[in-house]
C-alpha cells in the first residue's frame, strides 16, 4: 500500500472541498477502497474520512417516500421496517450481497460506487482501460465468464457488481449530492452510472469533489417485490446474473437485471412485455447483446430467471 495523508471531514461541503485536492478519495466503510489500496489498484494520496458527517439516517420524504443517508449501512438499510415492508426488493437485494460482517460496514453511497470485480481490473500485471486508461482490455479475448453481455464497448466489458444498485434501479431511486461550492443536485439512478464507451475509467456522472449525501426512494409501488440472484455458490459470491422485479396483480410491473452490463440494466420498453412472458421481456431487455464464447450462457439464463420471477409473482 502506498503512503497517503488522512483527514476527518466536519461537514459535507468541507468534505467536497477537500476532495478537489489531486489524488483525494472519500473514505466511508472502506470495504472496497481499502482492499483495492492494498493491491495498489487504487492509489489515493489523500483520504477524507466522511464517517462523522451524520448522514446515517433513514427519513420520510414529503411525498411519502424515503430518504436514505449516504452513510446508512447495508445492514441497517435492509433491516429497516419501512424498507422491508414497502421496498422489499431492496431489502432482499442487500441481504443477498457480501457477508454479514461486510454489510455491517458497507454504506449506501459506497455501494453505489463499487468498482468492478473483473479479474483483469484486479490484476495489475494485465492491461485494463478501467484501471489504466489507454492500456487495453485483457478481458476482450480473455476469460470473460462473469463479464458483460450488453452495453459493452471495444474498450471494456466489465460489469457493475452491486446487488443494491439493481434494486435501486428498479425502484427509480434518485441520488442526491453536494459539490465543493455547496450546490446540490438530484441524479436519477438511471443516469448515475455510465456505460464504458471510450472512457471506462469514468464510471459515474459525479464531478470532481462531488459527494453523495443521500438516496431517495419514491412512494411505495406496492405489488410483489422479488430479487433473484444466480451465482456460483450460495453465499459470498457476485451474481452471474440477478433480477430485481416489482410485479402488480395484473401482471404489469418493472424489471432490472444485474451481472450483464457496466451498470444496473433496465430497459423500460421491456417492462411493458412482462404480461407476455420471459421470452418477450428478455428479447427487449438484451436487444443488441454481444456475449462472448465464455458468457453466452447468460442470455438464456436471464430468460429462465425472469420466468422464475414471473412464476413467483403469480403465486405470491
Amino acid at each position: 500500500m502506498k503512503a497517503f495523508t488522512y483527514e476527518r471531514a466536519k461537514d459535507p461541503v468541507a468534505a467536497a472541498r477537500a476532495a478537489t485536492r489531486p489524488g483525494a478519495k472519500f473514505l466511508a466503510g472502506g470495504t472496497n477502497l481499502l482492499d483495492l489500496m492494498k493491491i495498489e489498484v487504487e492509489t489515493p494520496t489523500h483520504l477524507i474520512d466522511v464517517q462523522d458527517l451524520k448522514l446515517d439516517r433513514i427519513e420520510k420524504t414529503e411525498d411519502g417516500g424515503l430518504r436514505i443517508g449516504a452513510l446508512v449501512t447495508n445492514t441497517a438499510l435492509s433491516a429497516d421496517e419501512r424498507v422491508r415492508r414497502d421496498y422489499g426488493v431492496l431489502s432482499r437485494a442487500i441481504a443477498a450481497g457480501a457477508s454479514g460482517q461486510l454489510r455491517n460496514k458497507a454504506t449506501t453511497a459506497g455501494n453505489l460506487l463499487q468498482r468492478t470485480r473483473c479479474p483483469y481490473f484486479y490484476d495489475t500485471n494485465m492491461a485494463c482501460n478501467k484501471r489504466k486508461p489507454g492500456s487495453g482490455c485483457s478481458a476482450i479475448g480473455g476469460y470473460s465468464r462473469q463479464l458483460a453481455v450488453v452495453g459493452t464497448s471495444g474498450q471494456c466489458i466489465a460489469t457493475n457488481p452491486s446487488d443494491m444498485n439493481v434494486a435501486m434501479r428498479v425502484l427509480d431511486a434518485v441520488v442526491e449530492t453536494v459539490n465543493p461550492q455547496g450546490q446540490t443536485r438530484a441524479i436519477p439512478i438511471a443516469d448515475f452510472h455510465r456505460l464504458p464507451g471510450d472512457t471506462p475509467h469514468i464510471e459515474t456522472v459525479l464531478q470532481p469533489g462531488e459527494l453523495i449525501t443521500s438516496v431517495t426512494l419514491p412512494r411505495p409501488l406496492g405489488g410483489t417485490h422479488i430479487y433473484e440472484k444466480v451465482r456460483d455458490r450460495a453465499s459470498y459470491a457476485f451474481a452471474l446474473i440477478s433480477v430485481a422485479a416489482v410485479v402488480q396483480k395484473d401482471g404489469s410491473g418493472r424489471i432490472a437485471v444485474g451481472g450483464v452490463a457496466h451498470k444496473p440494466w433496465r430497459v423500460e420498453a421491456a417492462d411493458a412485455e412482462l404480461p407476455r412472458g420471459a421470452k418477450a421481456v428478455t428479447a427487449r431487455l438484451l436487444a443488441g447483446a454481444k456475449p462472448t464464447e465464455d458468457n453466452g450462457f447468460k442470455v438464456p439464463l436471464v430468460e429462465r430467471t425472469i420466468a422464475a420471477v414471473i412464476s413467483q409473482a403469480r403465486i405470491a
